[in-house]
């Protein structure tokens, strides 16, 4: 499928906060702690934007979960997810994050477009040591700066207005702004690192 393809199936859609986000992603994390034990499933945290009281978002879970290696994750937790109905991607190498990559799972899309009534949740899994886990800094921070957290609501609304159906163009669109903010965060956590 052409990325103007999965844009006409999936746009951008913005909605408000909705205080529940964080009691779904709770369920989603009492879901994969009882069907994985801690040697395969060592940590599991709720970033992106619905981890942030009060920030307007696309209404995806997404979920940072810690394996011990992509094989262990490959072999054990790639079965059962794909059989509770998760859609297994790989997410390549790159990014804001410049991660060596990492498994993605999705829920809550369907061929046609996305499911009615059903919670979307994006699952993300790497080992402790990728630079995907740097990511909670942004979240951390935005968490603890409303006004940050407020311009990037703005952002994202102009954003998803101009690029509904162009996912890559609305995340590139938001690199310098999360790098900004990154920035600003590892030099406040330095010395504390």
């Amino acid at each position: 499928m052409t990325t103007e393809e999965l844009g006409r199936k999936y746009p951008i859609v913005m909605a408000e906060y909705d205080p529940r986000w964080p009691e779904r992603y709770e369920e989603e994390a009492r879901f994969l702690r009882s069907r994985f034990g801690p040697d395969v499933v060592r940590r599991v945290e709720h970033f992106g934007s619905t981890a942030v009281p009060g920030l307007a978002s696309k209404p995806i879970i997404d979920v940072l979960v810690e394996v011990a290696s992509f094989e262990a994750a490959e072999r054990d937790v790639r079965p059962v997810l794909e059989a509770e109905g998760y859609v297994y991607i790989w997410r390549p190498q790159g990014g804001s994050d410049n991660s060596a990559g990492h498994i993605l799972f999705v829920k809550g899309y369907g061929p046609d477009g996305y499911l009615d009534g059903v919670q979307r949740y994006h699952l993300h899994l790497a080992p402790g040591d990728d630079p995907i886990w740097e990511r909670l800094l942004f979240r951390d921070w935005l968490r603890t700066h409303p006004d940050t957290a407020e311009r990037y609501t703005d952002l994202k609304r102009r954003l998803a207005d101009a690029h509904r159906h162009d996912r890559e163009a609305y995340t590139a669109a938001k690199t310098g702004f999360i790098a900004d903010v990154m920035e600003q965060a590892r030099a406040a956590s330095w010395p504390s690192r």
